[in-house]
């Protein structure tokens, strides 16, 4: 095993630091290309055998050297030629008339949970509509009361919910323990936040835990406990669910099947590249062995968790290099907690302050600030890539002030440092984030599913109106991308374009017009800057000669639509390393 050991206090070694281009030099290359005929020319072509070439007049390749496309050829993993159609000469097993649909560079998941996703599959889906089912609490106690009957659990194994989401029910409150008592007595019943930052269990699932009135908060969570009392009440926030979590959610309940079975649902819609961020190295072996053995049918980035310090490779495992469709391809660090479930550390107080707190309350950190310096002095100082949860402004500001004085002590050119969520980040914050180089990754579906529940409650009207401020970042010039944090929401890319674009609330509101962005740059997000951002844009984010075929067919032109009609759009199929890997118009995968 290789280790880096990053303890605060530690010195750590230059030698494996990674060698990057620059983001200047990376637009200067694009620059230079564009300077020429990048298309091949007819006589290139007639040497070509293509398995699939694909035909249309809306064919977005996103990359400005190529000129006007009308065909794209295909020839095993790799994109082999891009032009006219009239100057195809070439062989072609396929051919794929597209007509009124589009092609474009298959989907990049630049945030979410592969393994998450694949256990909620199995476990109770207490979402809202249109996810799920539950407006209120006894709905709640019915479906998990159903799950525990259909699936004949028996007494004392454990019941896990996922998806509740205490600002769309009616009641607008967490479920507590007698609540999940009156479900039953006999099972530990967990049911996992929407945010997966907080947790309501019932009195077994606490003595399964050992959590008990004596129990102490932990360092970055908090126990929330009945009122006037010390026992606990049953919901658990941010690091108090941590004992809770490794008693049923461990690696070793993943199958390849459910592994499957989550990759299906990205491909659905339209993803061809999908990330586990937060994973652990129990799941990197998992997936190693599924990969070698049936192949996964999707690339997989891995950022396992570096909160306590170290990163170990597994023998043979080189950082950023793919085996088998599997990468790891950084670290995963966590600053804070959750806007919606108000454990997001802001630098003002909540709009609405949750009951019991203090007027001043502005949510927490997990970590300490020299304990977040020290760590993302020394990951970065060792190369290693970083996506790193920041919710709330005051938690942006510990990332952009310890990456500040990381290179100032010991520049690193082009570290591409990813801030995950950026849901409240400022413009003086992200005016410092482009001279840092560090990306912004934002979560815009948060503007449908909370952004009513940002405005009345969480953030007020004011600071709600700018969540996700992508717009900004477009008038800096700053590179950012988007993602949907699956299985928080589904990884729906269009209604994530949707939300981007028009940023219409639940209610049908809009909320932050200012920070609508245009369909071109929302596609570019999820394609060109998200290849980027995982130091993959040689090989994705455009429809270019070289790269990897990683395709996506959708049932009209986004850029010829509205961005109100963009939900009407379908994906019709995915295309991943040239391998067709959902087909809508025939059924699925």
């Amino acid at each position: 095993m290789k280790l880096l050991s990053t303890d605060i206090g530690s010195t750590p070694p230059t030698s494996s630091r990674r060698c990057w281009p620059s983001w200047l030099g990376f637009v200067c290359l694009l620059a230079i290309a564009g300077c020429g005929d990048r298309l091949p020319d007819t006589a290139d072509s007639a040497r070509l055998h293509a398995d699939t070439l694909y035909v249309g007049q809306h064919i977005l390749t996103f990359d400005d050297a190529t000129g006007p496309v009308t065909a794209v050829a295909v020839a095993g993993e790799t994109i082999a030629w891009v032009g006219d159609r009239a100057a195809w000469r070439g062989q072609a097993d396929e051919v794929v008339e597209l007509g009124d649909r589009a092609l474009l560079p298959g989907f990049i998941d630049t945030h979410g949970h592969l393994s998450f996703l694949a256990r909620t599959l199995s476990l109770a889906n207490l979402a809202p509509p249109p996810v799920g089912t539950v407006t209120d609490i006894a709905s709640l106690k019915q479906v998990m009361a159903d799950y525990i009957a259909e699936r004949d659990i028996a007494p004392g194994e454990w019941v896990v919910g996922v998806g509740y989401d205490d600002s769309l029910i009616a009641e607008q409150r967490h479920p507590d323990r007698d609540d999940l008592d009156a479900v039953s007595t006999e099972h530990p019943i967990a049911l996992v936040h929407v945010s997966a930052h907080l947790m309501a269990t019932n009195s077994a699932a606490l003595r399964e835990a050992g959590i008990t009135a004596v129990t102490p908060d932990p360092p970055g969570g908090v126990i929330r406990r009945r009122h006037d009392s010390d026992e606990p009440g049953g919901v658990l926030e941010e690091t108090a669910m941590g004992v809770l979590t490794g008693l049923f959610l461990g690696d070793d309940g993943l199958t390849a099947q459910a592994i499957e079975a989550a990759l299906d649902e990205y491909a659905r819609f339209g993803v061809t590249t999908v990330q586990d961020s937060a994973a652990s190295w129990e799941l990197h072996g998992l997936l190693a062995a599924i990969a070698a053995d049936t192949g996964l049918k999707l690339d997989v980035l891995l950022f396992p968790v570096g909160m306590d310090g170290t990163f170990a490779l597994p023998e043979g495992v080189e950082l950023g290099r793919y085996r088998d469709g599997l990468q790891v391809a950084g670290t995963k660090l966590l600053l804070d907690g959750s806007p919606q479930g108000k454990t997001a550390y802001l630098s003002e107080p909540y709009h609405v302050v949750p009951a019991g707190l203090p007027e001043e309350y502005r949510g927490y950190p997990v970590m300490t600030d020299e304990r977040s310096r020290a760590l993302i002095r020394d990951y970065l100082a060792n190369g290693i890539p970083m996506q790193i949860h920041a919710n709330g402004d005051a938690a942006a500001d510990m990332l952009i002030d310890a990456v500040a004085a990381a290179v100032a002590d010991t520049p690193v050119d082009d570290h591409r440092t990813v801030m995950i969520h950026a849901q409240t980040v400022r413009d003086d914050q992200l005016d410092r984030m482009q001279v840092l180089g560090i990306i912004p990754s934002f979560f815009a579906a948060h503007v449908f599913y909370w952004g009513d529940w940002h405005r009345d409650s969480v953030l007020g009207p004011q600071r709600a109106a700018r969540i996700s401020p992508a717009a900004s970042s477009l008038e800096r010039g700053l590179p950012f991308t988007l993602h949907n944090d699956a299985p928080v929401v589904p990884p729906d890319m269009l209604r994530l374009l949707w939300a981007a674009t028009h940023r219409e609330t639940r209610s049908g509101r809009i909320l932050g017009a200012a920070q609508r962005i245009p369909m071109l740059e929302a596609l570019r997000a999820i394609t060109v800057n998200a290849a980027h951002q995982s130091f993959e844009e040689d090989r994705k984010g455009t429809l270019t000669p070289g790269k990897q075929a990683d395709l996506v067919v959708l049932s009209a032109n986004p850029l010829d639509i509205a961005p109100q009609a963009l939900l009407e759009l379908e994906v019709l199929r995915t295309v991943s390393r040239g391998v067709t890997v959902y087909d809508g118009e025939r059924g699925g995968p």
